[in-house]
């Protein structure tokens, strides 16, 4: 059995979707008891191998990609996160769920969360922990071996996008641009 557990909170920039929020507010989006909020992506309800483990949202067993049910245009998400060795994982941002996408990657960025050193594949650069990926390389290693905590963090203002890895700044980019179309494409 592979787990993943986060803890997930996030900060509005600029408003959130249809419930505007003020910004600078921080919003809790799991309540570490409940699986309440989220939802399968594409799907209704939470998928059962989601589940509440000593106060972390954790997947317990092979189970579909989940979304939280709120939406947010400009936002700082904060996520302690951990991975069993081997592990692979990853947090997107930007999902615009549609019956035509059926698997998340092909519809949002994905923040890499992977065991970088005990991967069983190779990894090119671009698929490391808080990479952009398959698009941006983090541009540093800050990561925390497999079973220990990190802490990352996402900013997204308009089209402009930080990650950040255990307080350092791992990767900048900006979406929609002709430079990103072009690696999307490839």
């Amino acid at each position: 059995m592979r787990a993943v557990s986060i803890a997930v909170a996030i900060l509005v920039a600029h408003g959130a979707g249809p419930a505007m929020q003020k910004p600078g507010e921080w919003i809790q989006l799991f309540d570490g008891k409940t699986t309440a909020g989220w939802h399968a992506y594409n799907g209704k309800g939470m998928p059962a191998g989601w589940q509440v483990v000593d106060g972390v949202l954790t997947r317990v067993e092979k189970a579909a990609d989940i979304v939280s049910d709120r939406e947010f245009d400009n936002f700082e998400l904060v996520v302690e996160w951990k991975i069993p060795p081997k592990a692979n994982s990853g947090l997107f941002y930007r999902v615009v769920e549609h019956p035509d996408d059926t698997s998340m990657w092909m519809a949002a960025p994905e923040y890499q969360l992977i065991d970088d050193a005990g991967y069983p594949s190779p990894l090119k650069p671009t698929q490391k922990t808080a990479a952009n990926y398959d698009l941006q390389p983090p541009s540093v290693d800050a990561t925390k071996r497999a079973g220990e905590w990190n802490t990352t963090r996402i900013v997204v203002n308009g089209a402009h996008v930080e990650h950040w890895l255990n307080g350092k700044q791992i990767v900048a980019y900006e979406l929609w641009t002709d430079e990103w179309n072009k690696q999307v494409a490839q």
